[in-house]
């Protein structure tokens, strides 16, 4: 992609949620299967002109106002266990994370479309502060460590934990895999707020140009490599856990090396948990119709958006659906 001076975009109106957790009783039922998710309806003025803005997190065209309803980051459980995984495909964006152990864990964001069941859900992180907050939305986590708390009510996260609406248990899992949520029910619930765009995007139709890249291998850490293969015009990885029919299919990997601290406590294994720190700068690589770009990504804070930019000048992501990955530098690497 060509790097262009940067200009202003126009907000897009979106919904959010009072600060803390919304309680409510807890549904304890089967999920069934996903139906069509929802999708806005273009809408006209008085004049009869159609009103368009652009989806905050694909940059996309939008006919008509945006949907009244935030933007909601589900933590979804990234293992076999969780297996399969439902409600990935209607996804806008996915950042994957470390988390303890070795593993990772997914944050998938929803605002165009809304999947009647998402997960499995699991708990949050620190790391989830810089991941959400530029979103002005909702972060839904079964729960989290005090520490982690804690800090997400500093940083003012909106949160919405088990016990919330949306909520229900699978029949058909076991726990912790069977935490579902419904985003439909959760989005009648929550209240009016701005998302700005999430990434720095292109113009509809602006040319990508790199060097060739079809296969991209993101090493997270020693035991967890996510991989991903280019063709008919989109990103497809190898190493996956959705349902058949169901898994995210982006159009642009978005690959940020990350420094990875120490959170400051240990989950119930004993093992010490990660914070990934989405703040400050780093390489960055940009992989998109078989392509690769190099670059570098800045962060100043965790409300800030990111920004990215090449030897060139800024740097944009045509639109489109992306996968965000934070490999570390340090037990992290990238081959493609």
């Amino acid at each position: 992609m060509r790097a262009r001076p940067a200009r202003p975009r126009r907000a897009s109106r979106a919904l959010a949620l009072g600060v803390g957790s919304v309680a409510a009783t807890l549904v304890l039922a089967a999920c069934g299967s996903n139906e069509p998710a929802e999708e806005p309806e273009a809408q006209e003025t008085e004049d009869g002109t159609t009103l368009t803005a652009q989806w905050p997190l694909t940059g996309l065209p939008v006919d008509g106002e945006l949907p009244k309803r935030p933007v909601m980051v589900v933590k979804v459980d990234n293992s076999t266990a969780s297996a399969p995984q439902v409600g990935l495909g209607s996804a806008d964006l996915v950042a994957e994370e470390l988390v303890e152990g070795g593993a990772t864990r997914l944050a998938a964001f929803f605002h165009s479309k809304l999947p009647r069941v998402v997960g499995p859900v699991r708990s949050s992180r620190a790391t989830d502060i810089g991941v959400v907050k530029p979103t002005d939305g909702v972060l839904v986590a079964s729960g989290g460590a005090p520490a982690t708390v804690n800090r997400l009510r500093q940083a003012k996260i909106r949160t919405v934990t088990e016990g919330g609406p949306g909520y229900s248990r699978a029949g058909d899992r076991s726990a912790p895999y069977n935490l579902m949520m419904n985003l439909r029910t959760l989005a009648k619930e929550v209240e009016p707020a701005t998302a700005p765009a999430y990434l720095p995007w292109s113009e509809e139709g602006e040319k990508f140009s790199g060097r060739k890249a079809t296969s991209v291998d993101a090493q997270f850490s020693p035991s967890r490599t996510t991989s991903w293969s280019f063709a008919r015009g989109g990103w497809t990885t190898t190493s996956g856990f959705s349902a058949d029919g169901d898994a995210f299919r982006p159009d642009t990997l978005l690959v940020l090396r990350v420094r990875v601290g120490d959170a400051g406590y240990r989950d119930p294994g004993g093992n010490p948990v990660p914070e990934t720190k989405l703040q400050g700068r780093g390489q960055a690589l940009v992989f998109h119709g078989g392509e690769v770009v190099r670059g570098t990504w800045k962060k100043g804070g965790p409300a800030t958006p990111i920004e990215l930019r090449t030897k060139k000048g800024p740097l944009t992501l045509p639109p489109g659906k992306v996968w965000m990955g934070l490999v570390p530098t340090g037990s992290g690497d990238v081959r493609f």
